[in-house]
């Protein structure tokens, strides 16, 4: 199971920039409704979020910390444009976008340090 970790851990960058482009591209599009998804707004939010920031967070480059805040200035900015996109901006779903960012980082610092990567600074 490691493997994946490692495979994740080696393609960080791609998978990272693919995570915000994708997360991008979908907050802007603008849609007459939102389609219906199991589970809670604030949640796919914090997923997402998370998800992003895992791969990050387990490779842990030197400039990891700054990543961090990019993420959460870059879900800030998309909250912003919003409401030109005809899109509802909403500072909670800032706060689920920190919240999956901080979650993102436990867990894959916290895999990191199982998996007992060498150092990549």
């Amino acid at each position: 199971m490691f493997w994946l970790f490692r495979l994740v851990a080696k393609y960080w960058y791609q998978l990272s920039l693919s995570g915000l482009t994708v997360i991008t591209v979908f907050s802007l599009l603008p849609l007459s409704e939102l389609p219906e998804f199991s589970g809670s707004d604030k949640t796919h939010h914090l997923v997402a979020y998370g998800a992003l920031m895992f791969p990050v967070a387990l490779r842990k480059p030197k400039y990891w910390l700054w990543i961090a805040y990019f993420f959460i200035t870059w879900s800030g900015v998309i909250e912003l444009v919003q409401p030109l996109v005809n899109r509802y901006g909403e500072w909670l779903d800032l706060l689920a976008n920190t919240v999956g960012v901080l979650v993102g980082t436990t867990l894959g610092l916290g895999m990191r340090s199982l998996i007992k990567f060498e150092s990549s600074r």
